[in-house]
């Protein structure tokens, strides 16, 4: 671990960023240029103290997971990311294989997106970054690990939760989509990677996923009309769209509904309500 070169990087790259490019508000006027050191630590989810002894040169070794919530809260680069694991002791993330560094063009697009559901993907469906409104739709899965993460997975391997934001006539057209959507990904990622490893798990405890991956369907389907459903609010019908990069590791999904439908009235409510249920009536 390098602390100078650890220290200097993070030091620049915070005064690079303003505010408004991390969908921040700009607040009271400012004495020094870029973000705050409490600022960047918000956005990291840690702790200010943390974060200014790296700043210091003074903190722990960071692990990996903070290194990507640091990479995420400066908006870096897939090289800038990348320089940031190395002087910090680490390995680089592989980037064919997927890892935690999320595109920075897609996080800008996202941070502008507060009054509807909005999350980044990735090609094995992990969500690796959601805005409120989705999290109060899906709930927040960015905390799991392993092939947990994989929304593919987990929709094969925990039906009864997976499935319930769905209705049960869509299940079928579900099914075909993630595995087509994993066939895609296993299609440009090879089958020694985390893609075929998702591929082996599923072949062995699912018969639903083996029968459908023996069918070939190769395909992302994300854009399309769909209906959503939420334990307080009910059935929420959506458009969704998708944003992909250029190498389509990553996908900005966001799902909307026309102006003055019930499902956009449905919307705004879950953008009220947030993660919080409904109080129970007396």
């Amino acid at each position: 671990m390098n602390r100078d070169d650890l220290a200097d990087f993070l030091v620049r790259r915070r005064s690079g960023l303003q505010p408004a490019d991390v969908g921040l508000s700009p607040g009271a006027r400012r004495r020094t240029a870029g973000l705050r050191r409490e600022e960047v630590a918000q956005l990291a989810a840690m702790s200010t103290d943390y974060y200014t002894r790296l700043e210091q040169r003074r903190g722990p070794q960071p692990s990996t997971q903070m290194l990507a919530s640091l990479a995420r809260a400066l908006r870096l680069t897939a090289d800038e990311s990348a320089y940031l694991y190395r002087v910090a002791g680490h390995d680089a993330p592989d980037r064919v294989g997927g890892g935690d560094h999320i595109a920075p063009g897609l996080l800008r697009v996202l941070d502008r997106l507060t009054d509807t559901p909005a999350l980044i993907l990735s090609a094995l469906g992990e969500t690796l970054v959601q805005n409120d409104p989705a999290r109060a739709l899906f709930g927040d899965v960015t905390h799991l690990t392993g092939l947990e993460r994989s929304g593919i997975y987990r929709w094969f391997t925990h039906p009864e939760q997976e499935r319930a934001h769905y209705p049960a006539d869509d299940h079928d057209r579900q099914s075909r989509a993630q595995v087509a959507s994993l066939r895609a990904a296993y299609g440009s990622m090879g089958p020694r990677s985390r893609a075929g490893e998702l591929v082996q798990v599923l072949s062995r405890t699912s018969p639903e996923f083996a029968q459908l991956w023996a069918a070939h369907e190769v395909g992302r389907r994300f854009e399309d009309h769909k209906v959503l459903l939420h334990p307080e609010i009910g059935p929420i019908e959506v458009d969704c769209q998708a944003l992909f990069t250029e190498d389509e590791s990553q996908v900005l999904l966001v799902l909307t509904a026309p102006p003055g439908t019930d499902a956009a009235s449905r919307l705004a409510l879950l953008t009220v309500l947030g993660t919080q249920a409904f109080a129970p009536e007396h």
